[in-house]
């Protein structure tokens, strides 16, 4: 850029804040949310860091649009009454994927809630479906919350176990084969077999076990 050249306006550098949003999502992704700042995020699209500020107010901002536009990526919530377990499966695996294409977000996630009108739109389509299904309003918010819950929280510890397994850290399958088998035979042929460590199967697992029991508690 010449000396003395302002950096284009956002509007002709055709800014928009799903722009905005996708930027700091892979800078999150390359380098790890320390990395992610006004000013660097500025420089990744060619902007000063003060023309980002008009399509998001502050760095908190930023950070919830960051979780915003991850769930937004999530299978639609958007089924008739008679499709909801299926409809919700698909959502939690579709939450687990994209939440494991986007790692830098996971902390983000896990400590800040998604209440931007896009996602409040989410749950309410949701809220609708399950309560088609026969569910009253407050066992429809425990259904989205838990499964919502479960997903991320199995993800975020999916995605530290993948680094420990390729350390071969405690924990992981290296690990547990090299155990006493005189003491933990289970643990070492589990290790040994890779027994247990198909993280997609038991997520699907752990999902359908805990819709199942909502559909069979009383209503």
């Amino acid at each position: 850029m010449a000396k003395g050249r302002k950096r284009a306006r956002g509007e002709r550098a055709g800014l928009s804040r799903a722009r905005v949003l996708d930027a700091a999502l892979a800078l999150a992704d390359r380098d790890g949310l320390a990395a992610l700042s006004m000013r660097r995020l500025g420089a990744e699209l060619g902007v000063e860091a003060m023309t980002l500020y008009h399509y998001v107010p502050n760095k908190d901002a930023l950070l919830d649009g960051l979780v915003e536009r991850v769930f937004e990526q999530a299978a639609p919530l958007t089924a008739d009454g008679g499709r909801w377990r299926a409809a919700l499966e698909e959502y939690a695996a579709s939450l687990r994927q994209t939440l494991l294409r986007h790692p830098g977000v996971l902390p983000l996630a896990m400590s800040r809630p998604a209440l931007s009108p896009q996602t409040l739109d989410a749950v309410e389509h949701g809220l609708r479906m399950l309560r088609d299904a026969g569910f009253p309003l407050g066992r429809a918010l425990d259904v989205l919350n838990s499964l919502t819950v479960f997903a991320v929280g199995h993800t975020a510890v999916e995605a530290a176990t993948a680094r420990a397994d390729e350390q071969g850290a405690p924990g992981s399958a290296a690990y547990l084969a090299q155990l006493d088998t005189g003491r933990f035979p289970l643990l070492a042929e589990a290790g040994r077999g890779g027994h247990g460590t198909d993280d997609a199967a038991r997520f699907r697992h752990a999902v359908r076990a805990l819709l199942a029991g909502f559909d069979a508690a009383p209503r």
